[in-house]
């Protein structure tokens, strides 16, 4: 009997795993991203130290120019911004923050152990990257990791892989592969 019921289990779960991709969306974005920060080789950023050493703090990182010079800049969504100028490194390297130039991080505040999370800072469901001209459609973040479009007024939750929370049926936030590793570095890339 126990023989009958774990060959049934095995044949259910190997249906699912090769069932047809139509239809199916996958956890993260096909679109390009690449933002690789070194915390041992760059200035210190206390917006990116708190969203790397806590949970439920996201980090937003874009670039800007100063006096001729880029910099990174980190916006948490606790009010802390600094800016961290590009190292040699960066200036040779192609850096691509999301689809209009912003990319959230942080480690989720539910998971056990802590998820970390990378997500586009525009809204999945109003940003159309393809459109002439582009619209920027941003997303504000909440001390409590929810993020809100100020155009269709979704609410997604950073800290559950970006589900919408409140709003019409839609696309969860733009998920990007992130990892912080113990040697200090930040990926998020596609």
């Amino acid at each position: 009997m126990r023989k009958k019921l774990f060959a049934a289990v095995c044949a259910v779960a190997l249906a699912f795993m090769f069932q047809s991709c139509d239809g199916v969306m996958s956890e993260y974005s096909s679109r390009p991203c690449r933002f690789v920060f070194n915390t041992a080789t760059h200035s210190h950023s206390p917006s990116l130290s708190s969203a790397v050493g806590g949970t439920g703090i996201f980090c937003k990182v874009t670039t800007v120019l100063k006096g001729g010079a880029q910099y990174y800049r980190f916006s948490t969504n606790q009010n802390m911004t600094d800016d961290v100028i590009f190292t040699a490194e960066d200036q040779r390297t192609t850096v691509l923050l999301g689809m209009n130039n912003a990319i959230w991080f942080g480690y989720g505040n539910l998971d056990v152990p802590p998820v970390f999370y990378a997500y586009d800072a525009e809204c999945p469901n109003c940003f159309n990257p393809d459109m002439i001209p582009v619209k920027s459609h941003p997303l504000s973040v909440a001390s409590t990791g929810i993020a809100t479009c100020p155009t269709c007024h979704r609410e997604y939750n950073m800290n559950t892989g970006g589900n919408i929370v409140k709003g019409d049926r839609g696309n969860p936030l733009t998920r990007y592969h992130a990892s912080y590793t113990p040697t200090g570095v930040v990926a998020v890339t596609n």
